[in-house]
Order: C-alpha cells, then sequence, then structure tokens
C-alpha cells in the first residue's frame, strides 16, 4: 500500500511538472549587441507579433543585450529561452555549461553553403591597400566573444601574416560590436577592423549578408568608402538555440516555426538573419566542436 501511494506520488508530482513546463507564458528571446538598439528591435518585431499564437504563450519579449556576453549570461542563468549566436559565442556557452542551451539550426548562404566569413576592412582613402600594410598599425576587432570580429582573426591571422598578432600589430582594440567597428574604422580610431559578412556576391554590394550588407541596406554605410583587405577561411554559421530545459512540445512548436519561417514570412527572416540567405538547416553540437576547440586552446573559456 505504502508504495501504490508512493508511486501516485511521484506519477502526480510528475504530472505537474509536466503541465507546468508546458504553461510557458512568456517566451525570451535574448538578441546579441552589434547593431544599435532600435533597429535591433525592429528587425525582431516580427516575432513578436507572431510567434505568441504560432507556439501558444501569451507574449514573446525581446532582450537586446549591450554586449554578446550578455545574451550568453541570460542563457547561461536560464533567463533567456532563445537566442541566436555565434559559433564562438555558443563555444563560450557550451564551455560554461554544456546542457544549457541545445543548438537547433543555422543558416544557409544563397549558395548553399553553411558558412560565413571574417573580414579585415579598411578606409579606402588610408593608403592601406592590403595586410602587409597593416604592419605596425592598430586592428579593431569587434567583441571578445564575437567568431568573426575576434576569435576567427585570432586564431588565423598568424599564419597569414607570420607572426602572433600581438607582433605583427602595432596595436589592438575592440570596437563595441559589428557595427560601431567599422564606424570606427571610418572615423579613423583604427586603421582596419574585422567585421563579418558571408562572402557570397560582391563586396561593393557588402556582399549578401552580414554587418557590412546591413549597414548598406540601412543607408550608414558606403561600400565605396572601404577596401578589403583579408577574408578568412569559413566559419560555421553561428546556430539558433534554445533553453535545453524547456519542454519537448514547446520545443517542437519553435522548431516547426522557424523552420517554415522562410517561406512563411521571407520578410521576417531576412529582417532577422540580416540579409540574404536560403533557409535553415538543422545542426547539433557536432557541427559546432571545432570553434569549441579553437576557443578553448585560444581563449580558455
Amino acid at each position: 500500500m505504502l508504495k501504490k501511494t508512493l508511486l501516485a506520488a511521484v506519477a502526480l508530482v510528475a504530472t505537474a511538472g509536466a503541465v507546468a513546463a508546458e504553461d510557458l507564458k512568456e517566451f525570451r528571446i535574448g538578441i546579441l549587441g552589434g547593431e544599435n538598439e532600435a533597429d535591433r528591435l525592429r528587425n525582431f518585431q516580427c516575432l513578436v507579433d507572431k510567434l505568441p499564437a504560432a507556439i501558444g504563450v501569451e507574449k514573446v519579449s525581446l532582450f537586446p543585450a549591450a554586449d554578446y556576453d550578455g545574451v550568453i549570461q541570460g542563457l547561461l542563468g536560464g533567463t533567456l529561452d532563445f537566442a541566436e549566436l555565434g559559433a564562438s559565442g555558443y563555444a563560450k556557452t557550451y564551455l560554461a555549461k554544456a546542457d544549457a542551451v541545445e543548438p537547433i539550426f543555422t543558416t544557409v548562404q544563397t549558395d548553399g553553403s553553411m558558412g560565413y566569413h571574417s573580414v579585415m576592412v579598411a578606409r579606402k582613402d588610408s593608403g592601406i591597400t592590403k595586410l602587409e600594410d597593416m604592419k605596425g598599425k592598430k586592428l579593431g576587432f569587434a567583441d571578445p566573444d564575437s567568431t568573426s570580429g575576434y576569435l576567427v582573426p585570432t586564431v588565423t591571422l598568424p599564419e597569414a601574416v607570420g607572426a602572433p598578432v600581438k607582433e605583427f600589430f602595432g596595436e589592438t582594440g575592440f570596437g563595441g560590436g559589428h557595427e560601431n567597428l567599422v564606424l570606427e574604422v571610418l572615423k579613423g580610431t583604427f586603421d582596419a577592423g574585422t567585421t563579418w559578412a558571408s562572402g557570397v556576391g560582391e563586396f561593393k554590394d557588402g556582399y549578401s549578408s552580414g554587418n557590412l550588407r546591413k549597414m548598406v541596406d540601412k543607408g550608414i554605410l558606403n561600400m565605396d568608402d572601404l577596401v578589403e583587405l583579408w577574408k578568412s577561411p569559413l566559419i560555421p554559421n553561428g546556430p539558433i538555440v534554445l533553453r535545453t530545459s524547456m519542454e519537448d512540445g514547446m520545443k517542437a512548436k519553435v522548431k516547426d516555426f522557424f523552420a517554415k519561417l522562410p517561406e512563411s514570412d521571407p520578410a521576417c527572416f531576412a529582417a532577422i538573419e540580416g540579409g540574404e540567405f536560403k533557409g535553415y538547416a538543422e545542426v547539433n553540437v557536432d557541427f559546432y566542436k571545432p570553434i569549441i576547440d579553437a576557443r578553448k586552446a585560444t581563449i580558455g573559456g
């Protein structure tokens, strides 16, 4: 009798827990820093409008962080349910707490590739026309947790220039996100800076997607003012991640919504992703293992 009572109690607690887990009232989306807050909120407004009905919540709230780490800490602390991270940001999250989030999708470029590039740009009128001209000059990075804006250049530039970053460049610093970094390059704060681009299409257009393209589309960048000095090897596109502890039924609804988004609402898809993409592809942690290993070896976490 006691055994049956205990089993009944366990079943009741389990059922109550499942109901509570499914009864998610607010879906919390973290948005990485790197672009001004008003633009980020405007680009994600379509999710505020469409997601509640699609996944069965009362409201969707947007949390635009000042930098990459703000979103990462929200995911680690369980105060965010969803975010799209760069590969290095995901690696940092994974190394801090492997089961905090799970990657579900990444973007596919218009040419079918699932990667993008770090590009180094300088002012066209600076007299700097190639990577070698940057010897002894000041290089700007986007954000310490950015894949294209810091990790990949740190790992791959030494081979390209034949020396460690700290020895080849006269000085380095951070621009406070991708958009601001490019603006600081244009101001002359940095002689050149690293940002992200699809590498698909033409540099003169800001490529098909990425920070440069977003800035061109917003009218705050004329590509005639920049010259490209260097382009990295292909970097895995960053993941859309969900809080791992989220109830499976809710995860399935979110996955279904985003899987259909490129066709159901192309304008929303382009707005949240920042340019032209073919669609989404499913990914898991294995897709990011090289970046996780690189971050662990280079930054340590």
